[in-house]
């Protein structure tokens, strides 16, 4: 099985024992805050991908 297949075999109940895992690992309260660090991550590295863009367009 390639890495594709393995990815697209993930059903319902093994979403549901990860997010078990990830209850009892962090708890309620701390779930918020790594999602808040995660979407500010994501937002970082949106902006710096199109500042490296436009750079590249103003050598050209």
């Amino acid at each position: 099985m390639t890495a594709l297949h393995i990815f697209l075999a993930i059903g319902p109940w093994q979403i549901a024992i990860v997010v078990m895992v990830v209850l009892l690992l962090f708890g309620g309260k701390k779930i918020p805050e790594l999602m808040r660090g995660l979407g500010s991550g994501i937002k970082e590295f949106k902006d710096a991908s199109k500042e490296d863009d436009k750079l590249e367009e103003n050598k050209e």
